[in-house]
């Protein structure tokens, strides 16, 4: 079969890619490393033992048969062994212990890769994509980081097996057969280098094969993938979620589900992995083929020299067991390297996705920390062009913000108002122009300090399966006084009255199964507690209200003056009629700023963006109008 080639690496970039791979793990507990050396090493070292005393049992019976000796081997022998296991339950469940934190270690390693990434980056569907790619072939067959680690037990395995044999078989090479011998040419330096032309094949050529045959499975690994996403989607993903469930009993949709159970089992796919597991096959039986040869050899030059005199019977057994430890151990050895070589095209996209850097410049100048929050931003000739894209999505914007001013920023969908927040918020930067806080640009300040300065309410907000007030404080340690405030404020009283442990009952059914389910609305109410509670001076709200009802929506702008205080506040909302409140009206248009004044005067341009947007609108809250006071 034609197998497609890898990525080529020189042996200075293996090299390079196993030690920084490597350097990962200095992040994990140090008891895991330190367990697992313990635990494969005590393994590791526990068969020489019984093969050196059975060779002292066996050297007994043949020779002196002295009994107290005998039973002192036998005793002994049996002690060590029970010894050997009681000591190898008690390492191996704390290796065991110490591993089960493996899993969430190693995630650790992308979670916290993904905290300190430019959120730019986030968004970025190239970047998903190639993480997506890392999680598949790990999870799928185990490559990059988790079959990294698991080469270390191999290493470490065959590294001791190795040291004891070559102690163990010293003597197989300095015991001569008695002078005048037929077999004294077992002695001889050809003997010996026949000997180890026949050790090489078995610990060199062997493994060799094995790994040839073994680099078809990294290949593979992309088929595996293929079918274990498309049986995810349709066998976990499609029919367990409560957003799928309406869908698949309205329009009948099980069919699709039924249809698919051939998607991972196409013809052309399988043929191809049966493929690679021939192609594995043939190299792993000329492998074991040959190891099993170079054995029989082994095992005949060690009998023949016995068989001459040089040694007694049990030192059959002692070179036989040393001999199979060292070329096992070393087999064990160059095929850890061989996986960790055929491993690389793996690691190396892990270490690239680590190595993305932070093109994001975090300032060095500290935010004035001003109890009367007198602080002004302004836009100065801002256009804005997402990342691999050849549109603005804001052009020439020049905007400011007065202090304690209340602005409601209205246009249609695409019009650039969330991505003029986004750059508010230095998500983004802008691509042409300026953005200043008290005249400075936002750049040049610290980042951390700077975000500080904004509590925020998008439309795509998210909240967390934990307790209630540890969703408003985002924090484990709270102030349970001002959450309740934030939460009296943002209109979600009467919902907490109802929830079984106040503000410490729990979100959702995730972590506790007394958690509670809340609606899109009650969501919309805790997010703006949340943004309450931060008590920052800019209180930017992106569409906050657009999964409450007309009244409930009344009700939240009714107080709006209130929940804000003197803050200033950027209101975002498709609803112009709850833009009535705010103290100035920004109109985007395509990526433009097209309009601004407040809602009396810009109502009166007939010709404007406004005017037409409000009159599409206000139809449909007329019948309205007199039962619930809701006036546009």
């Amino acid at each position: 079969m034609k197998i497609i080639k890898e990525d080529k690496f020189t042996l200075k970039q293996h090299i390079n890619l196993i030690f920084r791979g490597l350097k990962i793990f200095a992040a994990f507990p140090k008891s895991l490393i330190l367990s697992k050396t313990v635990s494969v090493v005590f393994n590791s070292a526990i068969p020489f033992i019984n093969i050196y005393f059975s060779a002292q049992i066996l050297n007994e019976l043949a020779g002196a048969k002295n009994q107290k000796r005998l039973i002192f081997l036998v005793l002994l022998t049996i002690g060590l062994n029970f010894l050997s296991i009681f000591i190898r339950s008690v390492i191996g469940r704390w290796a065991a212990y110490c591993d089960s934190a493996t899993g969430l270690s190693m995630h650790k390693i992308y979670t916290d890769k993904f905290l300190a990434m430019d959120y730019a980056d986030i968004e970025n569907p190239e970047i998903q994509h190639q993480f997506s790619k890392i999680r598949e072939h790990q999870t799928g067959m185990g490559f990059g980081l988790p079959r990294l680690l698991s080469t270390y037990d191999g290493l470490i395995s065959g590294a001791i097996q190795l040291i004891l044999s070559v102690v163990m078989a010293f003597s197989l090479f300095t015991l001569k057969v008695p002078a005048g011998s037929r077999f004294a040419y077992l002695d001889s330096p050809f003997a010996v280098i026949a000997l180890i032309l026949v050790l090489s094949c078995s610990v060199f050529i062997a493994p060799y094969l094995s790994v040839i045959g073994g680099k078809v499975w990294p290949k593979a690994s992309n088929i595996n993938n293929d079918a274990n996403r498309a049986f995810g989607f349709y066998y976990f993903d499609m029919i367990r979620g409560s957003d799928r469930a309406k869908d698949i009993r309205i329009y009948d949709q099980k069919h699709l589900i039924d249809a698919s159970t051939g998607i991972s089992e196409e013809p052309e796919g399988i043929r191809e992995w049966l493929g690679y597991v021939r192609y594995n096959a043939r190299f792993n039986a000329f492998s074991t083929a040959l190891s099993y040869l170079a054995n029989g050899l082994i095992y005949l030059f060690v009998a023949l020299k016995a068989f001459a005199g040089a040694f007694g019977i049990g030192g059959i057994v002692q070179y036989v067991g040393a001999i199979t430890q060292f070329s096992g151990g070393l087999a064990s050895i160059l095929t850890n390297i061989g996986t960790l070589v055929n491993n690389n095209p793996f690691l190396d996209k892990v270490l690239t996705f680590l190595d993305i850097p932070n093109k994001k410049y975090q300032g060095t100048i500290s935010v004035e920390k001003r109890d009367d929050n007198e602080y002004e931003i302004e836009f100065k000739n801002v256009s804005f062009k997402y990342p691999d894209t050849d549109t603005y999505a804001l052009k020439n914007l020049n905007l400011k913000f007065n202090i304690g001013q209340r602005m409601a920023v209205v246009g249609m969908n695409g019009s650039g108002k969330t991505t003029m927040i986004k750059l508010l918020c230095r998500l983004y930067d802008p691509t042409e122009g300026i953005i200043t806080l008290n005249g400075v640009d936002i750049r040049k300040y610290n980042y951390d300090e700077y975000m500080a300065l904004f509590s925020v309410v998008f439309q795509d907000f998210k909240l967390l399966p934990f307790t209630l007030s540890q969703n408003v404080a985002a924090s484990v340690n709270y102030d349970s006084e001002k959450v309740l405030q934030s939460l009296s404020k943002s209109g979600f009283d009467a919902r907490l009255e109802n929830m079984p442990k106040g503000i410490e009952t729990y979100l959702y059914k995730d972590f506790e199964e007394d958690g509670v389910e809340i609606s899109g609305g009650e969501a919309q109410k805790i997010a703006l507690a949340r943004a309450l509670y931060k008590d920052a001076p800019f209180t930017v709200l992106d569409e906050p209200t657009a999964a409450l009802d007309p009244i409930a929506e009344f009700e939240v702008y009714s107080k709006f003056n209130e929940i804000v205080g003197g803050k200033t506040a950027i209101y975002i909302s498709h609803r112009l009629s709850s833009c009535r409140f705010c103290d100035d009206i920004a109109v985007f248009h395509e990526g433009e700023l097209i309009q601004r004044g407040s809602h009396d005067t810009l109502i009166a341009d007939e010709r404007g963006k406004y005017h037409e947007l409000w009159n599409a609108q206000a139809q449909y809250y007329q019948e309205n109008k007199e039962s619930n006071g809701y006036n546009p």
